[in-house]
């Protein structure tokens, strides 16, 4: 009789049917797909002429017409193609043993050394913490960048962005924060780059010691905008999870835009009425929704901060996207053509930028020097122009002389290698002495 009743329940298991739709189109980037009714989010495959099967997901729905996007190129499909929903994909495990790894946008590995796993449940969005919950910045973040950590002190928890346009020095001064931070975890996300800069960014920009401590999530340029997407919306995931171990974790995303783009493809190709530069209005609801999900968990949680590369395109810092940016994040580090140009690297503009959460972090004596120098600075850009030509005449305003006679000095105060190490203590120290 057990026996009997065991091989119902297997019976009763098996499905009857399999429930099949078919491709009815396909146009740009989405798939239509007919016959099977699908929910947004759910996994689907679709059959080539190969008979090899392409896997896509749901992002929208019209009538009795579902718009599927492909994960990889969509090549060698057919009108009537089999579209066959996918069951639940098992949840990813994550643990200690992502650290020194490289995975895509759907978790998978990819630098062949082998399958991943961990004791803990992974989630697919980024978890959000409720604002009442969530710890306040108030301990000081050491970068190793002199200019940042001295004239921009960023706190533990602290959202900021590096806004530059193309060629500024972005990428490279990320790869300088990446090696100097104090950190128990890095999480690097390279959205939408290109694919050149993975290894090298690998090798020179982090290291053997440096990858040891990071999870790299990977998206070049070549790939889908679904894919972009969701490796963006990973790395967020993977670095909350870190946070919610007590581990103090660094989120580096390069960039932003190029995930905003993403999110415009998608938006355009579902028939999304543009709105400012070819942007669609959700594009500006999903940016504070990815950035909420960083900065500080709970009080026993451990600090999640995150530095974001915003691209200005043309060098506009009202750029849609760099406006959006700078009003939803917690400081905006500005880098300029006109400093790079100078072969002042980095090429960050202090009169431009800003760290919203330096007062908390800082001393008095610090926060003093640091609007000192800021002032100084300010002083000496209004008559750098006069002095090359020689109508600039001492005497006249004895601030302005003293900005002019201390200005080769907080040059090579600001300035630094790209492999040169600058600890929170002695920048600190040598800025308090600079503006004695």
């Amino acid at each position: 009789m057990i026996a009997a009743a065991l091989r119902k329940l297997e019976l009763d298991a098996i499905p009857v049917a399999t429930p099949t739709g078919r491709l009815v189109g396909a146009s740009g980037l989405l798939l239509e797909s007919a016959g099977c009714p699908l929910y947004t989010g759910q996994r689907c495959q679709i059959e080539t002429v190969s008979g090899e099967w392409l896997d896509a997901q749901v992002v929208g729905f019209r009538e009795k017409l579902s718009y599927l996007m492909p994960f990889k190129k969509a090549t060698g499909l057919t009108t009537g193609a089999r579209v066959l929903p996918c069951a639940e994909k098992a949840s990813l495990q994550i643990g200690p043993s992502w650290l020194g790894r490289m995975v895509n946008g759907l978790g998978e590995p990819i630098d062949d050394l082998g399958r991943l796993g961990g004791e803990h449940i992974l989630e697919t969005h980024p978890p959000k913490v409720h604002p009442l919950r969530k710890k306040p910045v108030s301990e000081p973040l050491d970068v190793g960048v002199r200019a940042i950590n001295g004239m921009l002190t960023l706190g533990k928890g602290q959202r900021v962005g590096l806004m530059a346009g193309s060629g500024v020095g972005k990428s490279v001064l990320l790869g300088l924060i990446t090696r100097q931070t104090v950190a128990d975890v890095v999480v690097v996300g390279l959205i939408g780059e290109r694919g050149r800069e993975v290894r090298e960014f690998v090798e020179l920009s982090l290291g053997k010691d440096g990858l040891s401590k990071a999870v790299l999530v990977i998206a070049p340029a070549d790939e889908s905008p679904l894919m972009r997407i969701m490796a963006t919306e990973l790395c967020h995931s993977i670095a909350a999870h870190f946070r919610d171990q007590g581990k103090n974790v660094l989120l580096l995303v390069d960039s932003l835009t190029r995930y905003a783009m993403a999110r415009r493809e998608m938006a355009l190709a579902l028939g999304e009425p543009p709105a400012t530069k070819g942007y669609p209005p959700s594009v500006f609801s999903a940016l504070p929704q990815l950035v909420e999900s960083a900065g500080n968990g709970e009080n026993e949680q451990g600090s999640m901060s995150a530095i974001y590369t915003v691209l200005a395109e043309g060098d506009d810092q009202q750029d849609p996207v760099v406006d959006t940016a700078r009003a939803i994040l917690d400081g905006h580090i500005v880098l300029t053509r006109e400093l790079a140009e100078r072969g002042h690297y980095p090429a960050i503009d202090i009169a431009a930028s800003i760290s919203r959460c330096m007062a908390q972090v800082v001393g008095k004596p610090h926060l003093h020097a640091a609007r000192a120098l800021k002032s100084m600075l300010a002083r000496h850009e209004r008559v750098r122009d006069l002095i090359p030509l020689g109508a600039y005449v001492p005497g006249a305003d004895p601030v302005t002389d003293k900005a002019v006679s201390l200005n080769p000095r907080i040059e090579d105060f600001l300035c630094q290698g790209t492999h040169e190490a600058a600890p929170l203590g002695p920048c600190i120290a040598q800025l308090e002495e600079l503006m004695a």
